[in-house]
């Protein structure tokens, strides 16, 4: 599979799976989900923290994962929208965030990482050769539209 970004607002993205997704029957598969990752602070000269003062913060980032795929999976193509929120440093009580993936819906997807506007989003896109490129540039075109028709 090929991944390449794709240059498409999240939000309208996101929007238009959640209209998309009260349509029946469905026509694309879509999954949400959650996860935090605890991180090393890093050395940095502006955070003046010495080795010590490091050991005892961490950064946590919620990462929120929006996959659509056709319905059929033979179309071959797969568009994710990832968005990093990092909560910035914490100090360590002992216990690691849950690494664990929970699965969310479209709606807290949307409310917890697209709407608060916190984060930094990334779309990417996969496929499997020229037909499938060409199907979701298509689609992502249609969702331009749509969107800036209202």
């Amino acid at each position: 599979m090929e991944s390449y970004a794709v240059d498409i607002d999240p939000l309208q993205v996101v929007r238009w799976i959640k209209t998309e997704q009260e349509r029946s029957p469905p026509t694309f598969r879509v999954t949400a989900r959650r996860s935090r990752q605890v991180r090393e602070i890093p050395v940095r000269p502006e955070l003046h923290l010495g080795d010590e003062e490091r050991e005892d913060l961490n950064e946590i980032a919620t990462i929120g994962t929006l996959e659509v795929a056709p319905a059929h999976g033979a179309d071959g193509w797969l568009l994710r929208v990832v968005v990093e929120d990092e909560a910035g440093p914490r100090i360590s009580t002992g216990e690691t965030a849950s690494a664990a993936e929970q699965q969310i819906d479209v709606g807290t997807f949307y409310h917890e990482f697209i709407r608060s506007g916190r984060g930094t989003a990334d779309i990417t896109a996969e496929s499997e050769g020229p037909e499938a490129k060409a199907r979701l540039a298509h689609l992502l075109e249609a969702i331009e539209r749509i969107v800036l028709n209202g």
